[in-house]
Parts: C-alpha cells; structure tokens; sequence
C-alpha cells in the first residue's frame, strides 16, 4: 500500500527592505523548498518565482491583505511553517495585519522564524537540510 508523504507547508513573507534576504534564503534551501508547498505575500512570491525558480502561490501583497490571507490559512491548519522578514526599523501601515499573523502563528503553534537566522533554523528543522 502506497502512503502519501506530506509536503511542508510553508509561507514566505519578507518587508520591502528584506526582500533581497528573502531571495538568498530561498536560493540556500532551494532544492529542499522545492519539494515544498509555497505561498507567499505578493512581491514576494513574484521575486521568489522570477529569481529563484520556484513554484510558489502569490497572495495579495502584505498591506493589501496577504498576511491575512496567510493568517486564515494558518488558522484552519494549512500552513506548517511561517518565515517572516521582518523589518523592524521601518513602521509598516499594515502593523496590526502584521501581528494578527504573528499572534495566530503563536495561537495555532505554528513555528514562525522573523529574521534571517531563525528562518534558516527553522527551514533546517522542517526540511532537514544541512
């Protein structure tokens, strides 16, 4: 009997300012991302598409409701894993979009990685990638 294996969820996220991050992470774990399902928030997704040959699913951009997309999704158990690049030194208009996702990430005991560093120990741990 054939078992089917679970691909990782895993939405990418990153702000204006960690977006070129965003990419070198996605470039550093691209073999092992590739097994994965990907969703990201719009610019985001369209760069890790363009630059990095992934298949990933574009949301709405994060202020025009792509964290919230993320956030209902994550809710209803279809989301594994979050890596949010975040900018903390830039205000962001959609803050509150912002930490309703962090905070459902908390609720629902999703692992969610908000820097360069803990994104890439968080991908290791799920993907198993060195």
């Amino acid at each position: 009997m054939e078992t089917e294996t679970h691909r990782p969820r895993v939405a990418l996220i990153a702000h204006d300012h960690k977006k070129d991050d965003m990419v070198r992470l996605a470039r550093e774990f691209r073999d092992a991302l590739a097994g994965c399902t990907l969703m990201a928030t719009g610019t985001t997704g369209g760069r890790l598409k363009n630059e990095v040959g992934l298949q990933v699913e574009c949301l709405l951009s994060g202020p025009m409701g792509g964290d919230l997309q993320i956030g209902a999704r994550l809710a209803t158990g279809e989301v594994d894993a979050v890596v949010f690049l975040r900018d903390p030194m830039t205000p962001q208009p959609h803050e509150p979009d912002i930490n309703a996702l962090v905070r459902a990430c908390d609720v629902h005991d999703v692992p969610c990685a908000t820097n360069l560093s803990s994104g890439r120990m968080l991908l290791r741990a799920l993907l198993g990638s060195a």
